[in-house]
């Protein structure tokens, strides 16, 4: 009988593994759609720094204002 138990146990687990699974799919796809939508709100007033590559090191820096 106990071999019983610990295979409806697994089946158990293994379902509610596969519905964890699809709702963060579903919930991951949404974010994903919506960003390349554009609908995310962008943040107004804010100026993000161009950069500018370093000759000597090769890095990109924060260009001076």
């Amino acid at each position: 009988m106990p071999p019983v138990l610990i295979l409806a146990l697994g089946a158990f687990a293994s379902a509610a593994l596969v519905k964890f699974m699809a709702k963060e799919s579903r919930r991951v796809n949404e974010e994903l759609d919506a960003a390349r939508a554009g609908t995310e709100p962008e943040v107004e007033g804010v100026k993000r720094p161009t950069l500018r590559r370093d000759p000597a090191t090769g890095e990109y820096r924060p260009r001076d204002q």
